[in-house]
């Protein structure tokens, strides 16, 4: 897709989406959802730099650019450099940056009465703080509008007594996308997606996973595309803002 110069009579500014985490797993999945939906991506990754580059050639053999931005997100520093790269990309070029997905997170394992103080920040500072802080920087750039996406978990509802700090991180994170959702609108919207199990976790075995499989009325994993089409689907309705959209096959009924 070429991309013609801002100044140009013939063409409006071509959307540019920023996607975090999106190396690999559900972050690459929205990210080509989005390059598929004729956007740019600014791809961020953190440590996954081969995966990143994988991704990258696939969104462009769809025909847009692709754009790796590095950082260590729950280093509000590499936040604030992040922006001044994507600021790069912008401003030279006919993109706009018109929507974030904040798909980055991590998973620590570990009991309430035995969970180390690192893990517990190192979630609560990706999880929940660098949307917040990514929300700030966006705010700034969005002056036409646009909309952020944030990428909660049907753990947000449940009491995992496994995974403490992500549990509250998620259910912070959907407390936020409503409070964003009022302090940027009208010319912001902010929603959040809330999948339930779609792509086995690490920390997680093939007997536990088939287990929760077995509990959920749908009987079923999530296909990646069921999750991906509710961005679709928040992009195309512009009524929406300050919801979380639950894609769980009825876990949230367990």
């Amino acid at each position: 897709m070429d991309c013609p110069r801002i100044g140009s009579s013939a063409t409006m500014p071509s959307p540019l989406a920023l996607v975090t985490g999106s190396a690999h797993r559900l972050g690459k999945a929205f990210a080509l959802t989005l390059a598929r939906m004729g956007y740019s991506i600014a791809l961020h990754y953190h440590g996954s730099e081969e995966q990143a580059q994988n991704t990258k050639s696939e969104i462009e053999s769809l025909g847009v650019q692709a754009h790796l931005l590095q950082a260590d997100l729950t280093d509000p520093a590499q936040i604030q450099q992040l922006f001044s790269e994507l600021d790069s990309i912008l401003h030279p070029s006919s993109f706009i940056l018109s929507t974030i997905v904040n798909s980055a997170a991590i998973m620590p394992v570990g009991n309430p009465r035995d969970l180390n103080l690192a893990d517990w920040d190192s979630a609560l500072h990706l999880n929940l703080r660098a949307p917040f802080l990514i929300a700030q920087q966006a705010a700034k750039r969005m002056t036409a509008g646009g909309l952020i996406v944030n990428i909660s978990d049907i753990g947000a509802q449940k009491a995992w007594s496994r995974y403490p700090s992500y549990t509250v991180s998620k259910a912070g994170l959907e407390s936020l996308t409503k409070m964003l959702a009022r302090a940027l609108a009208p010319t912001i919207r902010v929603n959040a997606i809330a999948p339930g199990l779609a792509l086995p976790s690490d920390v997680v075995s093939e007997e536990q996973w088939n287990k929760l499989i077995e509990r959920l009325p749908l009987k079923r994993a999530a296909r990646v595309d069921e999750i991906t089409s509710a961005l679709e689907f928040l992009i195309k309705n512009e009524y929406i803002t300050g919801q979380t959209i639950v894609v769980d096959g009825g876990y949230s009924l367990v």
